[in-house]
């Protein structure tokens, strides 16, 4: 495909957070997207999550800032705690000097919160058309564009195709035919009433309650009204990937060892949602020709640096900048985003597996993280997570090698659109 004065058509795949930031970064351009989702509803399920700086970075850069700032509870710090001993290994203040230097704040979200913003800014935008209860079953990248074929027989035609469809994508399957990497760790999600909360544990922070083999998480929602308990352990079972509802007993059996301090938290729920995780290894490329991934569709991963989402909006945005800077030349800008791209994730990706081993350290292993971490400055902190939070959209594309960057005609090009 060369550069055209014509924005193309895109098949977005996935309903989720990453896809619809991708249909907005796309239309902005002009580009006509249909929006295609195996639900019957456009929605999210889940329930909190974290927004780092970059997140927010995304957000601005999608016009959506603003309105996910309102749903947002802004915590005070960052916390780790010891749950077999309740010492404190971490806190990291994020108020007036954490903003400074990354230029944002972090802040928790309900996953509800964040994707209706994002769709109402969607919805409202004439060239974003949404199919639900579109599964795609099948993709046809022969001849011109791509062919997306549902369950139900519908057939969707485009120039390009983008998928946006989790851990699981038939985009991915069709693009790599890889298998998901199966975790054996266990989250168990829930939300439960402030009220219900010990009140000595209400803090105005994400806080991690590392154990052996297991951590508790809890933090704020929706200015404080609800609180967002968040549990993960090794699971004795041969687990396949999936969600499904959670038993009470199953968590209880895992944190024998926690203090009882944490451990009573276990108990406050009246219901919880059961997620049997997967990430998978990274690879060197996700694109192909008009088709390309992103979010958990290229690069799943576990949510132990609270990231997934983070990630997913981040790439939204640098594909938007890929295909302006091409001038729509889709299958060079699905090159030069993968390339923007793929290195950054990956590091996200294995940098969480190995937290994930630092949260759940026991033994010698426990003493050394904690010894590691005690008594470390706010700005020892900072500058760990420097290559992490302070990702900006203006530098989005520094990381694809020159070689990829679009001509001089279609830069002329790129410099000439305007945002819709």
């Amino acid at each position: 495909m060369t550069p055209s004065k014509n924005p193309p058509t895109v098949l977005l795949v996935g309903g989720g957070i990453g896809g619809m930031a991708a249909a907005l970064a796309l239309a902005r351009l002009g580009v006509s997207i249909d929006l295609l989702e195996q639900s019957a509803t456009i929605g999210e399920i889940g329930a909190g999550l974290q927004l780092g700086p970059n997140a927010f970075a995304a957000l601005d850069a999608l016009g959506v800032g603003e309105a996910v700032r309102r749903g947002s509870v802004f915590t005070d710090r960052l916390v780790m705690m010891d749950a077999v001993d309740c010492g404190e290994v971490a806190s990291v203040p994020v108020g007036e000097a954490f903003r400074a230097r990354f230029r944002n704040p972090y802040a928790v979200s309900h996953r509800a919160d964040l994707h209706g913003a994002i769709h109402e800014a969607v919805k409202q935008h004439p060239l974003i058309r949404f199919h639900t209860s579109a599964q795609v079953e099948a993709i046809d990248m022969g001849g011109q564009g791509v062919t997306a074929v549902t369950s139900d027989g519908r057939q969707f035609k485009a120039d390009a195709i983008v998928g946006c469809d989790g851990v699981k994508s038939v985009v991915r399957s069709k693009l790599i035919g890889d298998a998901p990497r199966v975790s054996g760790h266990v989250v168990y999600r829930a939300v439960v009433p402030a009220a219900d909360m010990p009140a000595d544990l209400r803090w105005n922070a994400p806080v991690v309650w590392a154990g052996p083999n297991c951590h508790l998480v809890h933090y704020p929602l929706r200015h404080g009204e609800q609180y967002n308990l968040v549990v993960t352990f090794h699971s004795r079972e041969q687990e396949e990937w999936g969600v499904t509802d959670g038993s009470k007993e199953e968590v209880l059996s895992y944190f024998e060892g926690v203090h009882a301090r944490p451990r009573q938290l276990l108990d406050r729920p009246t219901s919880w949602r059961r997620w049997s995780t997967a990430d998978r290894d990274p690879v060197e490329r996700w694109s192909e020709g008009p088709a390309t991934l992103l979010g958990d569709a290229a690069h799943p991963m576990m949510q132990y640096l609270a990231q997934g989402a983070c990630m997913a909006l981040e790439d939204a945005v640098t594909l938007g900048e890929a295909v302006k800077a091409c001038g729509f030349d889709m299958t060079a800008a699905f090159k030069l985003y993968e390339a923007a791209r793929i290195a950054r994730t990956a590091r996200v990706v294995l940098s969480v597996r190995e937290m994930g081993r630092l949260y759940h350290a026991k033994g010698v292993e426990r003493l050394v993280r904690n010894s590691l971490w005690i008594g470390r400055s706010p700005e020892r902190f900072y500058d760990a997570v420097e290559w992490l939070y302070a990702w900006r959209p203006e530098h989005c594309l520094d990381d694809a090698p020159e070689a990829l960057r679009p001509s001089a005609e279609a830069a002329a090009m790129a410099a000439a659109l305007s945002l819709h």
